[in-house]
């Protein structure tokens, strides 16, 4: 078990790896045989990687002896895919993409379906989540998004467990049935409710990534009027901190608002309670004060 661990450590053609150049830049690049990787800090030849080293390895640029830059070879991250891969749309940060796993119980062999691929940002997330039995049916209406979503889903390796494919998810029928969840990142998500609802299994989850306000009111009242409960909204702020000897602060920059994100769990229709009785109405009252009472003495 433990040489079968070290030999998947190991650097193979094709792979992803994260490249950090001591603390200054980060790359997400594909190793290709006979291929070189050059930077403002010198170059660095993936043959002398492939095969040869472990994710983790320090290795230093070329030419040596005028660059000689350390990098750090890494395995990527759920969260260097969102970051550093090749982008045009907003995308969902890491701290969105990890609420969205926690709340809606995403794990592996989840069925998903995404409405507003983007990048595929948070595609290539959900994708990692659901191996090696789920999917994630993934739709957009734009097509550079697609092409640029599939292209990210393929280097990232997930296009066993995810499909890309154009699609309007308020009017076309997906065909699709007890999914595990439906994650809407679009214009008008409450639009879509009403329809994505029938591809949710019971006790299925729904999220929906929004921007402002506005739109977080009409997601509400959707879900709620669509039989969906434990409707609640999420914004989630991240600050790092920086840790020095005698200097340790919050940094200057944060991450502030990226989205609100609504979250809802689909149920039967309503029912009425028939073991229940009705509430009782209210006593009424009458003040008596200054009335002839019975057995009082009258002048007749």
């Amino acid at each position: 078990m433990t040489v079968q661990k070290e030999n998947e450590n190991i650097i193979q053609e094709n792979d992803l790896i994260y490249l950090i150049l001591e603390d200054r830049k980060r790359w997400l690049v594909q190793a290709r045989a006979g291929e070189t990787f050059h930077t403002h800090h010198g170059f660095i030849e993936f043959d002398e990687l492939i095969n040869k080293k472990p994710f983790g390895s320090c290795i230093f640029s070329k030419p040596l002896e005028t660059q000689g830059y350390k990098f750090y070879v890494m395995k990527p991250l759920p969260s260097d895919y969102i970051l550093h891969m090749k982008r045009k749309t907003q995308i969902i940060y890491p701290k969105d993409a990890g609420l969205i796993l926690l709340y809606t119980g995403i794990g592996p062999g989840s069925i998903i379906i995404e409405a507003g691929c983007g990048s595929g940002a948070l595609t290539c997330i959900l994708g990692n989540y659901v191996r090696p039995n789920g999917h994630v049916y993934s739709y957009d209406v734009r097509e550079k998004s697609l092409n640029r979503a599939l292209k990210n889903v393929k280097r990232a390796g997930l296009q066993e467990v995810v499909t890309i494919q154009e699609g309007d998810i308020l009017k076309k029928d997906l065909e699709l049935r007890d999914v595990d969840c439906v994650v809407l990142d679009m214009p008008t998500p409450w639009d879509a409710i009403p329809k994505i609802k029938k591809y949710l299994r019971l006790s299925g989850s729904i999220c929906c990534f929004s921007p402002t306000m506005e739109q977080v009111k009409k997601n509400t009242f959707s879900l709620k009027n669509n039989d969906f409960i434990e409707v609640i909204t999420i914004e989630l702020l991240e600050r790092r901190l920086q840790v020095k000897e005698n200097a340790t602060r919050p940094e200057t920059r944060m991450i502030g608002h990226t989205g609100y994100l609504t979250f809802g769990r689909k149920v039967e229709p309503f029912k009425e309670n028939p073991y229940r009785e009705k509430k009782p109405k209210k006593k009424e009252i009458i003040d008596m004060t200054g009335m002839p009472l019975r057995g009082e003495n009258n002048d007749h």
